[in-house]
């Protein structure tokens, strides 16, 4: 079978088709026929060699697939040969929060841009039927970091207001579940024409902050001077200082990326004055994804997927996320049009 194979490299990105060989299931485990998988800013530092904890010489990058389950290892019963299943991001986390002994996919281990996989079964999950192999395959990273910080453990509540940085994956799923859960959301972005979709989605109301740069100020404004209950960081220190300020007295600050650059002097008075909570939020466990699915069900979410890729065409996909053009995710198809 093919997989693809990146060698971090801060000078350009080595991202190569290889052939390799699968031994098929051990006990307890499953063989998968990957259909799609996913594409997060995660990937980008992986293949750049930036992110920590990554596993040495050649990688199978990406943590977010989907496909078909083609075999199984001995004692496994709750799958079955033609089951549709989704990964998780941390391999082993049932339940909890992770730590330093967590196993994240396409980063300490193999990941799933491959044509095969071979997981343990308690790392997949079931897909329901309203949802495709591609969508399914945005959910791990993107979706379960959007869930958990707004209702696991934000604890978002109906007719609160929600602010999200940009219109990547995690941003859209947080406008999609803030929205469902009934609270008010405000979301940012430096296009027009993306703040425009992002209205189509239920958006409240959007700011530009190309043309506000002092977005804070503006969220302030809307707000009456109160702020947001919860914000949503995905800047990280190029952003955290104005999320601190548009945020309400005893709201929620989730940092989630660090897009927006990392030398930035961060001031902690908001924290202090305002009885803020500053918390990082690194995905989520099977219970929460559960939890996850069982809301996108029962409320009709539909993952928003801005461009899909076939497998061959893999590092344009790369290309395309490096870009930051996109609008939602973007997909790696086992070939094109594939999906269902």
């Amino acid at each position: 079978m093919k997989a693809w194979k990146v060698t971090p490299d801060t000078a350009q990105l080595n991202l190569e088709q290889q052939q390799m060989n699968l031994l098929g299931p051990a006990e307890g485990e499953v063989q998968v026929r990957m259909q799609a998988a996913s594409l997060n800013k995660r990937d980008l530092m992986v293949a750049n060699g930036t992110y920590p904890g990554i596993k040495e010489g050649g990688l199978i990058p990406l943590s977010d697939g989907a496909g078909e389950v083609i075999a199984i290892g001995a004692g496994v019963d709750e799958f079955s040969p033609g089951d549709r299943v989704v990964n998780l991001f941390w391999r082993d986390l049932m339940d909890g929060n992770s730590t330093s002994d967590s196993v994240a996919m396409g980063g300490a281990i193999d990941g799933v841009l491959a044509e095969e996989v071979i997981l343990p079964a308690h790392a997949l999950i079931k897909i329901p039927d309203s949802l495709s192999y591609n969508e399914a395959a945005t959910l791990p990273c993107a979706g379960l970091t959007a869930w958990n910080a707004l209702m696991e453990t934000g604890g978002l509540k109906p007719g609160q207001t929600v602010l999200t940085l940009g219109t990547g994956g995690v941003s859209l799923f947080v406008l999609q579940f803030a929205k469902a859960a009934g609270a008010t959301v405000i979301i940012t972005s430096s296009s027009d024409e993306k703040l425009a979709r992002a209205k189509e989605l239920g958006a409240d109301v959007t700011i530009n902050y190309r043309a506000t740069p002092d977005w804070a100020d503006e969220v302030l404004r809307i707000t009456e001077n109160q702020g947001v209950d919860i914000v949503v960081d995905t800047g990280g220190p190029g952003t955290l200082n104005q999320s601190l300020q548009a945020a309400a007295i005893n709201g929620q600050v989730f940092m989630i990326g660090v897009q927006a650059g990392i030398h930035e002097n961060i001031s902690p008075l908001p924290i202090l004055f305002k009885k803020l909570r500053l918390q990082g939020i690194m995905v989520g466990n099977k219970r929460m994804f559960e939890n996850m699915l069982s809301q996108m069900l029962k409320k009709e979410i539909k993952p928003v997927i801005d461009q899909v890729f076939s497998f061959d065409n893999a590092p344009e996909a790369f290309t395309t996320m490096e870009s930051a053009n996109h609008f939602g995710k973007i997909v790696i198809a086992a070939q094109a049009g594939a999906g269902s």
